[in-house]
């Protein structure tokens, strides 16, 4: 099983998926890690990227998730997954991908990207990235989580999703 965290920038998505990861003992891996130079500039100047920008980066991403469901490893990712065609190519990796959105009002996501220091994104791309958010399907795997919790509640609700998957995959 597979689990991205997903949000826009500032929701909380790293700092819950971190503690996932590390609680269970799971590889994880930090998309924005997988962004080619090019995309980082591009995101550093203040420019939204295009569809064609994340396309292979997506596919890395996926590739990282069907190296480790080939050595039956489980994994935790913190990936925006912005749009429903994103998430679509991310589940080639495996069948079993899990998306816990990190989900709230703007307000709050404003609040915390103001407050957010040493980021390669600007403030100013949250709005692109608001209106590009497609939330959750109800055919797509996966939970919405309240970014107005703390983190250790929204890490609690986070951990009690996955490891109940964990746990049926075993049965």
């Amino acid at each position: 099983m597979h689990f991205v965290f997903m949000g826009v920038s500032a929701s909380g998505k790293t700092s819950v998926a971190e503690q996932i990861a590390e609680r269970l003992g799971l590889p994880f891996a930090e998309a924005d890690d997988f962004h080619p130079e090019a995309n980082i500039g591009k995101m550093s100047a203040g420019v939204p990227l295009t569809d064609e920008d994340r396309w292979p980066w997506l596919r890395e991403l996926a590739d990282w998730i069907a190296d480790h469901e080939e050595r039956g490893a489980s994994t935790v990712m913190a990936c925006s997954a912005l749009k429903r065609t994103y998430r679509d190519v991310l589940r080639t990796g495996a069948p079993g991908v899990h998306f816990l959105h990190m989900h709230g009002p703007e307000e709050v996501i404003w609040e915390r990207i103001d407050a957010r220091e040493g980021h390669f994104m600007p403030p100013a791309l949250l709005r692109s990235q608001l209106e590009a958010l497609q939330r959750l399907d109800s055919d797509e795997a996966g939970l919405e989580l309240d970014v107005r919790g703390d983190l250790d509640t929204l890490g609690a609700e986070a951990l009690a999703y996955v490891s109940e998957r964990l746990r049926a995959a075993q049965d």
